[in-house]
């Protein structure tokens, strides 16, 4: 029997072997132990599944999985031991020109990028935790890393301690929904040339700078929490050269400042609440065409700053806790008009150690007069018809 056991061991396939030896559509079930072998490549559909306890764990020198082939599933493993380079950028999974893929219930820690999927199409990230411990963002990588994909679905993932949560780059018509992404040190969520995307019910908390949105067209973002991003570059959500989308149902909480958009285009931002931010909305001159509608501000230092007394964009129907009006129709409008940018922003806009002043009777006088008799302050920015009441 000890002969048997001894022969067994000496004969034991590695994860490389089991692969190369599957069929096509096979299931490579994986038991729990610790594999640490060079770089694994999966070049026909199959599943590979790992029991509880199964961990992939790399030397730091190499990638632990490739996918190059369409229609395989990765599920219920540990990785770890990705080792950070300036070279190339490292992962615990490459997904590299396929189609179909799933990659679920998995668990990263301890590696420079997590998954990193280049021109794939129709694949599902999913269910999927990734902590990481980097100190500064030249140190680290990305939890989730996509390029030049398409129609990719990315869902249910927990993210902690990268440079940016989820990255997108020549990433379209995708849809990123319930995921977490926390204490990263760049973005909870960034990506450029990514179009005709959909951000569901995510959330964005204690990011550096929070999350970053460029160059981009046709974007949906709805019920998102961006919450804690605070410093002195740092913003719940930027907004720059977007064209057309919306933005509805989000809650900005507790950011230095909630939403900055500049050189954005025909977007609508509806039924949003921001409360406790040190700016609200940044409106600069450069956005044109957009309507905000139906949104709650409420504590924050200020609702709305801009850096020009002209603007086209327009307010209507929002709720402000400022609103110093009255509705004697009691049609649950005012019935005077709301001017949310005060003297004080625009001050502090131009010349920003003036900020000393805050909460001074002086700042509180100037406000009351630039709100009598507009000087400063854009004149054709108003909410014509505030809510009384926050909308449900």
């Amino acid at each position: 029997m000890l002969l048997l056991l001894v022969i067994a061991l000496s004969i034991q396939t590695s994860l490389a072997e089991r692969i190369a030896a599957a069929a096509p559509h096979d299931t490579v079930r994986v038991e729990a132990g610790t594999w640490t072998e060079p770089t694994i490549v999966i070049d026909r559909p199959l599943t590979l599944l790992g029991a509880p306890g199964a961990h992939i764990q790399g030397t730091g020198a190499y990638e632990l999985l490739v996918i190059e082939a369409d229609s395989v599933t990765v599920s219920g493993f540990t990785f770890s031991g990705v080792g950070r380079t300036f070279m190339e950028d490292r992962t615990a999974i490459r997904v590299q020109d396929a189609a179909a893929c799933r990659v679920s219930g998995n668990t990263f820690h301890d590696v420079f990028f997590g998954i990193y999927m280049a021109r794939a199409t129709d694949c599902h990230i999913e269910n999927n935790t990734l902590e990481a411990q980097i100190t500064s963002e030249t140190t680290g990588g990305n939890a989730i890393h996509a390029w030049y994909s398409q129609r990719l679905v990315v869902s249910g993932n927990h993210i902690d301690g990268f440079r940016d949560g989820i990255y997108l780059e020549f990433t379209d018509d995708s849809r990123v929904t319930g995921n977490t992404s926390t204490n990263n040190l760049r973005y909870g969520l960034h990506f450029m040339f990514a179009d005709r995307n959909a951000y569901a019910d995510n959330v964005f908390s204690d990011n550096r700078a929070g999350v970053a949105v460029m160059y981009a067209d046709g974007i949906t973002m709805q019920r998102n929490v961006f919450r804690r991003a605070w410093g002195a570059s740092a913003y719940g959500l930027l907004l720059k050269e977007i064209r057309r989308g919306e933005v509805t149902g989000n809650a900005f909480d507790g950011n230095s400042v909630a939403l900055l958009v500049e050189s954005t285009d025909h977007m609508v931002f509806d039924g949003n609440t921001f409360a406790e931010n040190g700016w609200g909305i940044k409106l600069m001159a450069s956005a044109v065409g957009n309507v905000f509608s139906n949104n709650t501000f409420r504590g924050n230092t200020f609702d709305v700053s801009t850096n020009s007394r002209t603007l086209d964009s327009y307010f209507e129907g929002n709720f402000w806790d400022t609103y110093k009006g009255y509705d004697l129709d009691k049609d649950g409008r005012g019935d005077v008009a709301h001017r949310p940018v005060t003297l004080f922003s625009v001050l502090v806009e131009r010349h920003e150690p003036v900020m000393y002043l805050h909460r001074s009777l002086l700042v509180d006088l100037l406000n009351v007069a630039e709100r009598m008799l507009p000087v400063l302050t854009p004149t054709d920015l108003t909410d014509p018809q505030p809510r009384m009441r926050p909308p449900l």
